[in-house]
């Protein structure tokens, strides 16, 4: 496996090189690069299996860097050292991120996820979902399918659904979309955008909210005509929040 490094960080090359050479022996670094014009022509020429990159750099940022490969683009892994918002915005996105100091473990976890799933199309559909959250807020899912990564608007999620190891996703369009995650994924992801658990297999989008029943948890029911339970111990916080959605 060939790896080139674009940081401008010193110290923090450094250590990549050293992580790598210590933990990832299969790795061999075939260059790297301080700056978006320099990186561009040598993983361009190169054309090294992965990349590390840094997401500011002197002469702009790895966005511009990504813009400027060409087929078959490599496997990306960014390095940042971004406030904790901004680590939101990776995780929705799908990017394989790591935090500055790199964790060793977290290093090699990273490098065989980055190989193993991202193809050219795919990394295409998470950078512009990436560069649309880092600018605008969260807006946008990179979503895995078994047919490859959907991008899907947060606004247009109408619920979510556990199954199993699983989750259905919901849309206003009526389009439902299978994703290999968690709940407590999504959960986590739109903390404070609207939604809210209302039982444990379901989330609901509070803006598609048509009306609630009364009962020992209660329901709900959405625009699309779903009815959705409340479990009892969920019921107050959820009419607090519905409340305060008023």
């Amino acid at each position: 496996m060939t790896v080139f490094i674009v940081e401008d960080e010193e110290h923090s090359k450094k250590t990549l090189v050293n992580f790598l050479t210590k933990y990832v022996p299969e790795a061999s670094i075939v260059g790297s690069a301080s700056l978006v014009s320099q990186a561009i022509i040598e993983i361009n020429s190169r054309k090294p299996d992965l990349i590390f990159l840094d997401v500011d750099l002197p002469d702009g940022n790895g966005f511009e860097i990504l813009d400027g490969l060409t087929d078959p683009v490599p496997g990306v892994i960014f390095v940042t050292a971004y406030n904790q918002y901004a680590v939101k915005a990776f995780q929705v996105s799908a990017i394989d991120y790591l935090l500055k100091p790199v964790d060793p473990l977290l290093l090699k976890k990273s490098i065989l996820k980055a190989m193993s799933e991202t193809t050219s199309d795919e990394l295409k559909t998470k950078k512009e979902v990436l560069q649309t959250n880092r600018y605008d807020g969260l807006k946008k899912l990179a979503l895995p399918t078994q047919q490859g990564v959907y991008m899907v608007k947060i606004a247009d999620i109408l619920r979510i659904e556990a199954d199993g190891n699983y989750a259905k996703i919901f849309l206003i369009s009526g389009e439902t979309v299978f994703v290999s995650k968690q709940l407590k994924i999504f959960e986590e992801w739109l903390e404070g955008m609207g939604f809210f658990r209302v039982h444990h297999s379901h989330i609901i989008n509070l803006n598609f909210l048509q009306k609630y029943n009364k009962g020992e948890g209660g329901s709900v029911v959405m625009d699309n005509g779903h009815e959705v339970e409340v479990s009892r111990r969920r019921k107050e916080d959820f009419l607090k929040a519905i409340s305060r959605q008023n």
